[in-house]
């Protein structure tokens, strides 16, 4: 593997964890959103990743041990388990019973996916450095 493929898979990931960071930051804004414009309370969203081949040559090697693969997003759900059932009479968007239908968020768990998507753009970002100093160090051997 070429030292550009190894830029080309770790800004793959880098891009990747971008979005799933966002994605967690939306979850987390929206914790307490009870209303939205399609209706009912804020649905959690999560993000899944593909492997994917990094250029042509990959794609016609895609069989082989060697091929090399980085990472998309294929698709953004949206969670479908109920909400959670509070009760608060004095909500605005409480129903005749005083329950209101909260997101089923779980801050905590967003927590942790926040931390491991960090810590994956943190590899990533030092797979680049290294990647950079080899090829620098390979430089200074040609002189």
């Amino acid at each position: 593997m070429d030292i550009f493929n190894t830029f080309k898979v770790a800004s793959s990931a880098l891009k990747a964890n971008t979005i799933r960071l966002n994605t967690v930051s939306s979850n987390l804004a929206n914790v307490e959103t009870t209303s939205t414009p399609e209706g009912g309370p804020y649905k959690k969203k999560s993000v899944y990743f593909e492997s994917k081949p990094m250029n042509f040559q990959n794609e016609l090697e895609g069989n082989m041990k060697n091929a090399v693969q980085g990472v998309a997003v294929t698709r953004i759900l949206e969670d479908d388990s109920p909400p959670r059932k509070v009760y608060n009479p004095s909500h605005p968007d409480a129903q005749e019973d005083g329950y209101v239908e909260m997101p089923n968020i779980s801050v905590l768990k967003e927590m942790v996916d926040m931390m491991s998507a960090t810590r994956a753009y943190q590899a990533n970002v030092t797979t680049i450095k290294s990647a950079k100093r080899m090829a620098l160090k390979a430089l200074e051997i040609g002189r």
